[in-house]
């Protein structure tokens, strides 16, 4: 059994790299890819150098490269090189939606953003009728705060 692992290394390396993709999914912020990327080099590598600690070794130097170099591309086209780098739904303020369900004075609607729908209430306490656009202007857990375009 332990002679299969040392002759298939390369599978050993295929878990890390989809291990590590899936926490970056987590984050977003490009760090954990540099070591997918550098586990799916060493998959190349490993099937033709049979030695785990040169496998080991040429995974943290991938990983380092990339970190280095693969990683502030990243960012910059990705992120902007934004330091708010704004997601799920504190992405939402500023964005204009469609009320899909009338928002009453003084009550609750609801507004559809990009398949969405969101429970709502205007800034004013005014009423906006189905149909009308809106813009988000804040949001408190899961109900945004919208005016009307």
């Amino acid at each position: 059994m332990i002679e299969y692992f040392a002759d298939n290394l390369w599978q050993l390396w295929a878990l890390v790299a989809i291990a590590c993709l899936i926490i970056e999914l987590t984050n977003g912020d490009f760090y954990v890819m540099c070591f997918s990327i550098g586990a799916l080099l060493t998959v190349i590598v490993s099937l033709f150098a049979p030695s785990f600690y040169l496998q080991l070794f040429l995974f943290v130097l991938f990983s380092l490269l990339c970190i280095f170099f693969v990683r502030p591309f990243a960012l910059k086209y990705l992120h902007g090189n934004r330091k708010d780098r704004l997601s799920n739904a504190d992405a939402l303020i500023g964005r204009i939606g469609r009320v899909s369900e009338t928002i009453v004075e003084g009550g609750y609607g609801r507004v559809a953003i990009d398949g969405d729908d969101w429970k709502a209430v205007t800034a004013n306490g005014e009423s906006i009728a189905l149909g009308n656009n809106v813009r988000v202007v804040g949001r408190e857990s899961i109900i945004i705060t919208v005016e009307k375009v």
